[in-house]
């Protein structure tokens, strides 16, 4: 199965290093980030999805951010 994730953060480093995590574990882009002014917090957010190839089948269960 194909497993998709769309990591968030702060535009800070915090953001580049949870995208780098999950390049490290695996993952690979999918399409070029996002941002958007977060009128509550009034911050910058960003947003990248990522897919990654499993073996298995999908599940609610399925704990994305383990794959």
């Amino acid at each position: 199965m194909k497993a998709y994730r769309l990591l968030t953060e702060d535009d800070t480093s915090e953001f580049c290093h949870k995208v780098t995590e999950a390049l490290a574990k695996g993952w690979d882009l999918h399409g070029g980030p996002a941002y958007g002014f977060d009128a509550g917090s009034g911050k910058m957010r960003c947003a990248q999805a990522v897919v990654k190839d499993v073996v298995g089948e999908y599940s609610p269960e399925v704990k994305l951010g383990q794959l």
